[in-house]
């Protein structure tokens, strides 16, 4: 197998070459920046390799469960092998079913780095357009589902290119959520926002504004990024 083919973590290794997407930085992103406290059930919607499930049992207690989807077949059966694979093969279930059809509740995180382009050029093959456009999970599917399994003291948490986040902060009042953590992120400090990690409750709240910016000045990883991700890429 080729090493693209292959992710490396710290404490596990991610198999992504039949998967719909690869690893990247946003998985990376949000399954280091969720904050997990008190979370004892957690559901990855669009799990894929499943490298978001994977950071969050590093990151949890033994006895947290969590449940990754997809509604991609061969996603699904990459995801379990690499489940198996993994330290934690007992505490994640991987399922191969739609977020709108689960009903697997109440969860006391939901984390996703969801479909999110909607009216763009359409990749040639139909996993991988699945995989990214938002019309097999709009945003507003996937807030309603996810207020139906959240437990009321829950959250939900995102990952998205500036303009769809945005455009999900207003789907997300229209549901009911509250947005109690937002954090912009951008290559260098003098480069557009490239990403914005969000974080929704049911429970009103004022909110948490962050910064991240991936490379300093020197080009090297910034130390705000080294600290978030540290227990995971083998470089630190």
């Amino acid at each position: 197998m080729r090493v693209a083919d292959k992710f490396d973590f710290k404490q596990f290794s991610v198999y992504h070459d039949r998967s719909s997407i690869k690893v990247g930085t946003d998985a990376v992103l949000v399954g280091a920046w969720a904050d997990v406290t008190q979370a004892k059930r957690i559901l990855d919607v669009g799990t894929g390799s499943g490298v978001i499930a994977l950071m969050l049992a590093q990151r949890t207690h033994e006895t947290t469960q969590i449940d990754a989807i997809d509604i991609s077949k061969n996603d699904c059966e990459q995801a379990q092998e690499n489940i198996i694979r993994s330290p934690w093969p007992t505490r994640i279930s991987i399922l191969h079913k739609s977020l709108q059809l689960l009903e697997n509740g109440p969860y006391d995180l939901i984390v996703s780095n969801p479909p999110y382009f909607i009216n763009s050029y359409r990749p040639p093959t139909i996993t991988r357009a699945n995989a990214r456009h938002a019309e097999t999970l709009t945003h507003h599917e996937l807030l309603f589902h996810a207020k139906r399994l959240l437990n009321p003291t829950g959250k939900v948490t995102v990952v998205l290119p500036f303009t769809e986040a945005n455009q999900l902060q207003q789907t997300a009042e229209l549901v009911g959520f509250h947005c109690t953590k937002r954090c912009t992120f951008q290559s260098r400090i003098d480069k557009p926002i490239e990403r914005i990690l969000l974080e929704y409750q049911l429970i009103e709240n004022s909110t948490n504004e962050e910064k991240l910016v991936l490379y300093d000045g020197n080009s090297e990883w910034s130390v705000a990024y080294r600290a978030l991700t540290k227990d995971f890429y083998l470089k630190f």
